[in-house]
């Protein structure tokens, strides 16, 4: 019963106010890493991170006082699970009226639950009032594929559009597009997002790059397994020696995701949130 038509999504909830683990509803990632052609078993193409921010923790101390605080989890890419996004949420807001001992205390809480859930090792990061000023805002680096003037009607993923000049000399580089949107699986509302490939490798077609990430405009998946999906094409469709895809996503809930994705060591993004954030 881990499938996401099982999940709070789409279903009228009642918010529970106290804590409550039980509320976090893990779905499996291998379904859909099975339906782009990476088969249980073997090695995954990628490694990486989901990154999720939370804009709305609050809980009580031990006087009752409300405590409020931003918060950051790290999900590594190689966990069996995922989270469905509206479970995250109702079992953030179960600490509404729950007290806690401290912060620490509750950052323990936290990670010990999303790694039961997800199946691995969850990192948590809380900044509390004091370091609200010190939150950074940043922009994805690399050359806009939006500014070229494309024509494009496919909006479902296209793989067929994505080529590289194979008989070029390979490059380094990065592009970046804010055109992404696709939809929740189960729902159907949309998600915007922003998204930066880094590659080494025969030059990537920018045109058909472009298309192909706007060809997701009505495609029916979450964050993360639109990420691999676009990794995956990529590295097949290209086949670059290094790739890097990272996308963020606005922030729906209360709670933004942010996946990454490469095939080679590389610093993990440094979470600076985007503008649309």
């Amino acid at each position: 019963m881990s499938s996401p038509e099982h999940s709070p999504l789409g279903k009228p909830s009642a918010y529970k106010a106290e804590y409550d683990a039980s509320l976090l509803f893990p779905i499996p990632r291998q379904p859909k890493r099975t339906e782009i052609g990476l088969p249980e078993g073997r090695p995954m193409p990628f490694f990486g991170v989901d990154i999720w921010n939370a804009y709305e923790l609050s809980w009580l101390n031990m006087r009752g006082k409300p405590q409020v605080a931003l918060a950051s989890f790290i999900i590594p890419a190689d966990t069996p699970h995922i989270v469905e996004s509206k479970s995250f949420k109702l079992y953030l807001n179960s600490f509404n009226q729950t007290k806690v001992d401290s912060p620490e205390a509750l950052q323990a809480l936290l990670q010990q639950d999303l790694s039961e859930a997800t199946g691995g090792t969850v990192q948590v990061r809380l900044a509390s009032e004091a370091d609200f000023g010190k939150q950074r805002m940043s922009e994805l680096d690399g050359l806009l594929l939006d500014r070229l003037d494309i024509e494009t009607d496919i909006y479902e993923p296209a793989p067929h559009l994505l080529r590289a000049e194979q008989e070029e000399s390979p490059v380094e580089e990065t592009l970046v597009s804010h055109l992404l949107k696709s939809n929740c699986l189960v729902t159907g509302q949309p998600d915007w997002g922003s998204v930066q490939i880094r590659y080494v490798g025969p030059p990537i077609d920018q045109e058909g790059l472009l298309k192909y990430l706007i060809s997701f405009r009505n495609h029916n998946e979450f964050h993360e397994q639109c990420v691999e999906r676009i990794f995956t094409d990529v590295m097949r469709q290209c086949k670059p020696v290094k790739l890097a895809v990272y996308a963020r996503y606005t922030r729906r809930g209360g709670l933004d995701i942010n996946p990454f994705r490469t095939n080679f060591n590389t610093p993990w993004p440094d979470n600076g949130r985007n503008a649309r954030q």
